[in-house]
């Protein structure tokens, strides 16, 4: 059987329920943060130790016996929601990540630009200046003009 499409990319599904893809992306990202913060992970050790000592201490509460089966469904269930959050959370950090590198690129084009355009303008001022007399080539010529002139007016 052959398949027309890429199998490389998955399939575009689309959802019947309406919801603001902003909105969902912010809640990722603030979940994603959170989860990597020292006071989840504390959070979450207390309640594991709570759990465990509640089910092995005393008998009458034992909802989750030794093995601690639901203990880790709710591990799992967390692992599968914080892993396409993170990702998620992930994915639009590149996207950012990408807009700035862009943003950067063109300002840097631009202050090259502007760069390359004040070498030439000042390239150009240094030869429009060379060929302009300065004050001491023109007190030269002066004295030495005026000497001329003294010199034939003492021999006239």
């Amino acid at each position: 059987m052959k398949r027309a499409e890429n199998l490389a990319r998955p399939r575009r599904r689309t959802t019947k329920l309406p919801y603001d893809q902003e909105a969902f992306g912010r809640l990722s990202e603030t979940v994603a943060r959170y989860m990597g913060t020292a006071r989840f992970l504390m959070i979450q050790s207390v309640l594991v130790v709570i759990w465990v000592v509640l089910n092995v201490a005393f008998v009458a509460l034992q909802w989750d016996p030794y093995p601690f089966i639901l203990l880790n469904l709710m591990f799992s269930v967390q692992a599968a929601y914080a892993a396409p959050l993170i990702l998620l959370a992930q994915n639009r950090q590149e996207t950012r990540d990408r807009r700035q590198a862009e943003t950067d690129r063109a300002v840097a084009a631009a202050t090259q630009s502007n760069a390359e355009f004040l070498a030439r303008e000042l390239a150009s001022v240094r030869l429009a200046l060379s060929n302009v007399v300065t004050v001491d080539e023109l007190r030269e010529q002066l004295d030495s003009l005026i000497a001329r002139l003294d010199d034939k007016t003492k021999s006239n």
